[in-house]
């Protein structure tokens, strides 16, 4: 068996803390583990490291490549295409290179299971139905009439007989009451060779692209190829179309952190039924989630209420209209808004940096190394940069000569120039850059070099 966990997405209804380049996926948002690192040790209790793919978009491979386990398998999309693209190459990378017909499970990274026994009790239930011919999905028995969830209609012999998008309130209701209708939770199990039969007959545009590709001599997904796929998801695509659907029972606890109201479902809560994370002063708040970033904040009598605080960024609802923060974040997005795309400070797999201040043909950042660690070999068409060290000692590589600077020594990295910062001391570096130019973006690098693999 392999699994395949989705990875690629935008966590566009938790924003301000999920951003289009450092999603929900990659967060610690209840934990101290990512959710994705959550989702993959679930899968690693009963699968093998090497056995687990993730799936990912090209601008996250680097940090989700950092977050899992070294033996697994990462592939990434150069462009984002929904579930159903994502799901078909990666079921033909594992065939193309297993060269077999392997049993496979589909999750979701932003699930929270915390009862792994009961979880792997329904993997197991579902394998005979697997073997049968069938492609099974896990249904969740509902608790309460939610309409941010798509729902499963099965057969008394666990057929489905269909899938319903998000309900109305008054549909919910009676989904609930009738109690033949489960929660779909986004988690699949086929054997390939299944899968890949009813791809062809429910979606063969995207079944006669996978021809073109072919993973037994390379890892990489072109992108004019992939480019092809249409943007869609894999329910619409395949699950609401084959008549070879069947549902298993899902026993375990299970939450889509999908939005701050679940985020607020599944924390936990002070005696008035507030949650609290970081620095918070409250004064008589009932029922509402503050979640402080980098600031204090202060609130009074708030009742059933989200605040969360950024560095660059504030939100400010009520809980029971969370849904609508993706309606923000698709705003921000067609506004071309920094503040959808990128938090201040962004995590690499060296270290991070923290965005200062910006302006016209300027831009400032502080820049932290983390020990035995180094950026890429890089260079930029439209920028230079000025790097001042603050603490640490640093290592620059520049045009093939290395300097090793202490604090309050600097250097110039002019435009072109073929250069690295580097970290191979014990203690961490920080540095200040100050960046020059007309074009002023991360798109802006030429990678010679890297340790992490994103040359």
């Amino acid at each position: 068996m392999y699994g395949i966990i989705l990875a690629g997405g935008s966590g566009s209804r938790l924003w301000p803390l999920s951003r289009e380049l450092y999603p929900k996926q990659l967060l610690s948002l209840n934990s101290d583990k990512s959710l994705l690192q959550t989702t993959f040790e679930r899968l690693n209790s009963f699968l093998p490291a090497d056995k687990i793919l993730s799936i990912t978009n090209t601008k996250h491979a680097a940090n989700v490549k950092m977050q899992v386990d070294k033996k697994s398998l990462v592939l990434s999309e150069p462009i984002s295409k929904n579930t159903a693209p994502a799901i078909a190459i990666s079921v033909k990378y594992l065939t193309d290179k297993t060269n077999s017909d392997p049993v496979i499970i589909v999750m979701p990274s932003d699930l929270q299971i915390d009862d792994t026994v009961k979880f792997q009790d329904a993997v197991n239930n579902a394998l005979k139905t697997v073997q049968e011919g069938f492609l099974v999905t896990f249904g969740v028995k509902p608790t309460y009439p939610e309409t941010g969830f798509g729902y499963i209609k099965p057969d008394k012999k666990g057929k489905v007989e269909k899938f319903i998008e998000k309900p109305s309130a008054v549909a919910a209701r009676s989904y609930l009451k009738d109690g033949g209708y489960f929660w779909n939770s986004g988690i699949f199990m086929f054997k390939a060779s299944v899968f890949l039969k009813e791809l062809q007959n429910c979606a063969p545009g995207i079944y006669d692209l996978l021809n073109k590709f072919d993973f037994s001599k390379s890892d990489s997904v072109p992108y004019t190829e992939f480019d092809k796929m249409p943007n869609i998801s894999i329910d619409y695509a395949v699950m609401e179309n084959s008549d070879k659907i069947a549902m298993v029972e899902l026993k375990s606890d299970w939450k889509d952190l999908g939005s701050w109201q679940s985020i607020y479902d599944v924390s936990k809560k002070d005696e008035n039924g507030n949650v609290f994370v970081g620095h918070v002063l409250d004064k008589n708040s009932k029922g509402s989630l503050v979640y402080a970033s980098s600031k204090l904040v202060a609130t009074i009598g708030l009742e059933d209420t989200v605040i969360v605080e950024t560095e660059d960024a504030i939100l400010a609802c009520k809980k029971d209209r969370a849904q609508e923060v993706k309606e923000v974040y698709e705003t921000l997005k067609q506004q071309h808004d920094d503040t959808q795309m990128v938090h201040k400070t962004v995590y690499r797999p060296w270290g991070f940096y923290t965005v200062i201040a910006a302006g016209k043909g300027f831009q400032t950042k502080i820049i932290h190394v983390n020990p035995g660690q180094k950026l890429s070999v890089q260079s930029h068409n439209f920028r230079s940069e000025h790097w001042v060290v603050l603490s640490g000692t640093a290592k620059v590589v520049l045009e093939s000569r290395d300097y090793i600077l202490s604090p309050g020594h600097s250097i110039d990295i002019p435009v072109k120039a073929i250069h690295s910062l580097q970290n191979p001391f014990t203690e961490d570096v920080e540095v200040i850059e100050v960046q020059k130019g007309d074009v002023l973006s991360e798109d802006d690098i030429i990678r010679y070099e890297d340790i992490y693999g994103r040359v």
